[in-house]
């Protein structure tokens, strides 16, 4: 059982949960002490944690299980666990249906307001493994789902929403659909092949890429826009400025005639963006301003 447990953390990548939930604590953290001039409890973060490991759990599950026939003609994912017969699909249910019951569990200890908006973010949770059948947009989608970390837990603290809320969703949206789209030109040829939709697919790798890199000047300037309509002073814009060097290094590393550091680019510089923004605005709201 546990070795099965741990085949399901390696193939839905556990530690890609590195990328949002950095972002859910910052939202959960500015929305508090924007909203109600306090820090959030121990209790609410750790209720937050397990709605977040629950959410991507099961969605992660979930894509892998919609997508096994995708996975196993596709001689880069061809070895993931379910195509290679390591996991049985009622396995992986289970798993998922565990996962959302956390996700419940989870949301119910918040805010009531986050509950009654709880099937929206399941919605968004299952459709998004099906949208690179019919649309290119697929990356997009993406994003507003991850989007939907720092904007729930901002709204499961408060109760309320706030233009600064919504222009955190938008940033975070855009930077996951960014680096999607970057990490979607590992499939380009295979993508066109199987009539699968993505950005490399549409438009081909160099035009893939400078869209990425225009979904990432707008999350530059939404992380700028969050300094000017909020609490948040220096040391959150020291954070900023080194999050928007992280993001034009991605994409030095990247080009179209040259992919072989997708992986550092996509999982090495965004893990390090989120932690690094996080920390700087923790240590600007938490030390500076002493809550």
């Amino acid at each position: 059982m546990i070795r099965k447990l741990k085949i399901i953390l390696e193939m839905i990548k556990f530690e890609h949960t590195i990328f949002a939930l950095p972002f859910a604590f910052l939202g959960a953290i500015l929305g508090a002490i924007t909203m109600e001039q306090r820090m959030p409890s121990w209790a609410e973060m750790g209720w937050i944690t397990l709605a977040m490991f629950g959410a991507r759990s099961a969605a992660m599950s979930l894509n892998r299980l919609i997508d096994k026939a995708i996975d196993l003609r596709n001689p880069r994912t061809e070895k993931r666990a379910l195509p290679a017969g390591l996991l049985k699909s009622a396995e992986v249910i289970l798993f998922v249906i565990v996962s959302f019951a956390l996700l419940f569990i989870a949301t119910a200890n918040l805010a009531p307001i986050a509950m009654k908006l709880l099937p929206i973010a399941v919605v968004m949770l299952v459709i998004y493994s099906y949208t690179k059948r019919f649309t290119w947009l697929c990356h997009v989608v993406l994003g507003l789902t991850i989007g939907l970390s720092p904007l729930g837990a901002w709204v499961a603290i408060t109760g309320s929403f706030s233009p600064a809320a919504w222009l955190l969703f938008g940033t975070v949206a855009l930077w996951l659909a960014g680096f999607d789209t970057v990490y979607a030109t590992q499939d380009f040829e295979y993508d066109r092949k199987a009539g699968l939709h993505s950005i490399p697919a549409r438009f081909g790798i160099a035009k893939a890429l400078w869209i990425a890199r225009s979904f990432h000047i707008v999350t530059a300037f939404g992380f700028l826009a969050l300094f000017w309509m909020t609490d948040l002073s220096w040391a959150y814009l020291v954070g900023t400025i080194l999050s928007i060097a992280i993001l034009f290094y991605q994409h030095w590393l990247v080009k179209p005639n040259d992919l072989s550091r997708v992986q550092i680019a996509f999982f090495g510089m965004n893990g390090t963006l989120s932690v690094v923004l996080f920390l700087f605005a923790i240590f600007d709201l938490a030390v500076l301003h002493k809550w």
